[in-house]
């Protein structure tokens, strides 16, 4: 028996679900085929609150920005870890070639709470100076590569049957 693929969520969909999801609250606006999504973040309840972004766009892999407050300034101006972009930092929440995050998945319930744990591996790094958080930090090129292939290669693979 073959099961088929879940069907992807389209933006306005993830926006809906962002907008009755009380963890994800915030605001946002709502294009054609994408969206951004303005919401508050904080690691731990004694922790300061990040004002987070989320973008999306049908076809690309979501992206998560920190706003404010200045994660570089709040480094004392070292190079900020675990990020794709250092200005402004967009967070390496997950590596697209594991597949830990596809577009059937809700935002609200992946990528909204993982930014908190980014986020709480962030603060502990301010302290130590050490990544603890795991994962992998490829090269900002190089994970679009990887996306396209990807792609392709489900989109081209031959359907495996499962009995």
């Amino acid at each position: 028996m073959h099961y088929p693929d879940p069907k992807p969520l389209t933006a306005a969909q993830q926006f809906l679900l962002l907008t009755k999801n009380p963890l994800s609250e915030g605001s946002g606006e709502l294009g054609s085929g994408c969206f951004r999504w303005h919401y508050k973040a904080s690691p731990t309840p004694l922790s300061r609150v990040y004002d987070a972004r989320l973008e999306f766009a049908a076809n690309r892999s979501p992206r998560v920005f920190i706003d404010s407050p200045d994660l570089t300034l709040l480094s004392g101006g070292d190079t900020l870890p675990h990020v794709y972009d250092q200005k402004p930092p967009r967070l390496c929440l997950y590596l697209p070639r594991t597949y830990e995050w596809l577009p059937w998945m809700r935002l609200d319930q992946t990528l909204v709470p993982w930014t908190s744990l980014w986020l709480f591996y962030f603060e502990d790094w301010l302290t130590e100076r050490e990544w603890r958080g795991g994962g992998e930090h490829p090269e900002p090129r190089d994970v679009e590569q990887r996306i396209s292939r990807s792609r392709l290669q489900r989109r081209h693979a031959p359907r495996q049957r499962i009995e």
